[in-house]
């Protein structure tokens, strides 16, 4: 079991959630411009890290 791969997939899942709540948000005008500017920030943040974070850690078996 590798936790760095697991880490990176519930980063990755968070950044997705925050894009898509983002982009509701957006969609029906519903909220503050920094609310939208807040969640998608920090959604792109944790989606690209955890990208990152399954990409470069290495498989040991």
């Amino acid at each position: 079991m590798n936790l760095k791969r697991i880490f990176g997939a519930i980063l990755t899942i968070l950044g997705i959630v925050g894009l898509i709540y983002a982009a509701v948000t957006f969609a029906n005008d519903s909220a503050d411009i920094k609310q939208m500017i807040v969640f998608g920030s920090l959604g792109l943040l944790f989606f690209i890290a955890g990208i990152g974070l399954v990409k470069t850690t290495k498989d040991e078996g």
